[in-house]
């Protein structure tokens, strides 16, 4: 374990290190010298300015990579988390082969965890991009608790906030961003863990943030009914618009081109310069929203609008259409749950050879009837699907039960974990001392079966990590 890692009874607080905290007063100094040249200037604007922006000196975007969509090698396996009310974190393993004997491509969901991960409920999960090695979870126990999901082992708890943790992400790998009830949005380097950046603006309770895909802006939206931009890489914010209503959730598309701001069963589509192209009207209330790009014919991509809502269904939205200022029409449905759908996410793998494709496109839902689904979009929608006048329903490919676990939150990861009985109970090794095995060890804690967690739980005692 690092030095400025210190373990307690309930979680590990990360405190900052001499060169952290001087890094730290040297932007706080920073930010009071802005304060005092931005005067009494009102911070309102009825337009956002565009996302280019000149960086001078040591400054540098989040996403530090040539070009974020650039062509690398897909993961063959995918791994799912996903958060509940009863604080437990369930992980999974999923993966696809081809049945020679039917000719189809099949999927399985295997359980690689499933513990009590917080001391209140879980409400919000991310996986790391590009590798899936870590994995953070928000709770509204106001911490924000780190895992190696490679090990297997928690690493550590952020205490930043004072606040229920409303969302996490990864901008990218070596970055995490999150938002609280305490109206702050904070950006983490996943290296040592340190705050780089604390976004303050909003008052009261941030509901919902989207990073630009380049890594260099934000939009966030709160309880206060403003969607503000942020300059991730100056750390402030450059833009507020009163929409007159709160927003729920915001969403960037996958080419940055437009974003989404959703209210109850209402879902506005904006440009970039603010303009609405369009607003669609859900039949029932939306509970997640999702960007997501298919392949529907050879290597041609459509973006499409994942949405699920509490008719226990997602619904894609072909989203193309809204640049011509039309309402996009719903092309397909994703059935398969009993009750409303509270998360979704897509993630895109590679398959065998001897199924015939080399890709697809994968998506995972969570709902309050304590089922996992996974669905293969790509094999379900194509051209000749999307011409029709008929909308498309999409069967699951596989399944997960968690027994009535009333589940809040997932995420979608690469991932090669080995797969494991459930895991439950953590105990750690004896740490001898010597700060090169810590390295080698770091805390290194065995998850013990599943059937432990359920006697502790019958005991009513919690799982807590021992005090050094």
């Amino acid at each position: 374990m690092s030095s400025n890692m210190k373990r307690t009874s309930r979680h590990t607080d990360v405190r900052p290190t001499k060169k952290q905290k001087t890094a730290a007063h040297a932007l706080r100094t920073d930010t009071k010298k802005n304060k005092k040249r931005a005067g009494t200037q009102s911070p309102a604007k009825s337009e956002l300015p565009p996302t280019k922006t000149s960086v001078k000196g040591k400054e540098k975007a989040i996403n530090t990579s040539k070009g974020f969509l650039k062509d690398r090698p897909l993961s063959s396996v995918f791994v799912l988390v996903a958060g509940s009310y009863e604080k437990l974190l369930y992980g999974l393993e999923g993966s696809s082969h081809f049945d020679e004997s039917e000719g189809a491509l099949k999927y399985e969901l295997k359980p690689i965890f499933a513990f009590p991960a917080h001391v209140s409920c879980v409400k919000a999960v991310s996986i790391s991009p590009e590798g899936g090695k870590w994995l953070a979870t928000g709770s509204a126990d106001e911490i924000i608790k780190v895992w190696d999901l490679r090990r297997r082992k928690e690493i550590g708890g952020l205490m930043h906030h004072e606040g229920s943790i409303t969302q996490l992400t990864f901008p990218s790998r070596s970055h995490l961003m999150s938002a609280s009830e305490d109206g702050m949005l904070s950006l983490f380097h996943t290296r040592d863990w340190a705050v780089l950046r604390t976004l303050k603006g909003h008052k009261g309770r941030v509901n919902s943030f989207a990073a630009h895909p380049s890594g260099k802006v934000a939009l966030s939206v709160g309880k206060d009914r403003t969607l503000r931009m942020w300059d991730l890489m100056r750390g402030k914010g450059s833009a507020s618009v009163k929409l007159g209503k709160e927003g729920e959730i915001v969403r960037w598309s996958s080419d940055g081109t437009m974003f989404i701001v959703q209210v109850q069963n209402t879902i506005d589509v904006y440009a970039t310069d603010m303009s609405l192209l369009c607003s669609i009207t859900h039949p029932s209330r939306v509970q997640d929203v999702k960007f997501c790009k298919i392949p529907v014919q050879g290597d041609e991509e459509r973006e499409f609008l994942l949405v699920g809502a509490e008719d226990k269904k997602v619904s894609l939205y072909d989203i193309a259409s809204a640049s011509d200022k039309q309402i996009p029409a719903i092309v397909a449905e994703m059935v398969g749950h009993a009750n409303r759908v509270k998360a979704v996410d897509t993630i895109r793998i590679s398959l065998p050879p001897s199924s015939g494709r080399r890709t697809t496109t994968i998506a995972g839902t969570v709902s309050s009837d304590g089922k996992v689904l996974v669905y293969d979009l790509q094999s379900s929608l194509s051209q000749a699907s999307l011409n029709r006048d008929n909308v498309t329903v999409i069967q699951p490919v596989a399944e997960y039960d968690t027994k009535g676990t009333r589940l809040t939150c997932m995420a979608l990861g690469e991932g090669d974990i080995k797969s494991v009985p459930d895991i439950g109970k953590r105990s750690r090794c004896e740490e001898e001392g010597s700060e090169a095995e810590e390295q080698v060890s770091d805390e290194e804690e065995e998850w013990a079966p599943q059937e432990e967690m359920e006697e502790e739980e019958e005991e009513g005692s919690a799982s807590e990590v021992e005090e050094d």
